[in-house]
């Protein structure tokens, strides 16, 4: 017996909810990063020809609301980033969560430019731009200990930076973002794994940063590789 139009009338309203659901249901694209991000490749990547550092894990802003940067002194910067979210001495995989009142992702990414620029970099994600805090990993691979190079840095707004876990650098006040801005004390490199860490503040306005290591006589270290495994 053919199906009347009624029935046929009445399979269609079950189905287009279900249809429906099916379609909101289906995973969001992934974000683009474009034109300022590309994917990291499975091979190590070596600093740019002026030496700064292109391959970062990157966390998802964490709201720190700031109308004004000119707050940003040394005391209140300290007391803000120096709490790290996770575990200090680990490197996160790209994509884990960090566990906080809303749940924090890394990411992976090579820099196009020689800085690194947080604002686009949230603003892919949709996330907020303004008042937040940025933390950034990356792993430096040495051919051999390197004595007395300086870790030089540059953001907007204020930064502080650590290496394998010893504080190398601070920047404060309402700054935009200059090449080696500053500059570290002489430190060294260990041969293989170096861990290099940093976390931006900002309020208003732009935020990005940029790293490279200089020898004794200011010229940069190209003789390294970035590898995130």
């Amino acid at each position: 017996m053919k199906p009347t139009k009624i029935a046929i009338v009445l399979a269609m309203s079950v189905v287009a909810p279900l249809t429906a659901g099916l379609a909101q249901q289906a995973p969001a694209p992934a974000p683009s990063f474009e034109p300022y991000f590309a994917a990291p490749t499975s091979a190590p990547l070596a600093p740019d020809a002026d030496g700064f550092l292109q391959r970062w894990l990157l966390l998802e802003p964490i709201v720190k609301p700031n109308r004004s940067n000119i707050g940003f002194t040394q005391s209140y910067v300290r007391a803000a980033l120096s709490d790290f979210p996770g575990r200090t001495e680990a490197v996160p995989r790209d994509g884990a969560l960090i566990k906080t009142p809303e749940p924090l992702r890394w990411h992976a990414l090579d820099a196009r430019l020689f800085d690194v620029k947080l604002f686009n970099f949230a603003q892919s994600l949709g996330k907020p731009v303004y008042g937040v805090i940025f933390h950034a990993i990356t792993v430096v691979d040495s051919p051999r200990d390197m004595h007395n190079v300086r870790l030089a840095v540059g953001s907007n707004a204020a930064s502080m930076w650590w290496v394998n876990g010893t504080e190398a650098v601070g920047l404060y006040g309402d700054r935009r973002m200059v090449m080696d801005d500053g500059v570290s004390q002489p430190l060294t490199l260990h041969k293989g794994r170096n861990i290099i860490r940093g976390a931006v503040i900002n309020g208003p306005g732009l935020s990005d940063f940029c790293v490279r290591f200089v020898d004794a006589d200011g010229r940069p270290v190209r003789d390294l590789t970035i590898d995130l495994k």
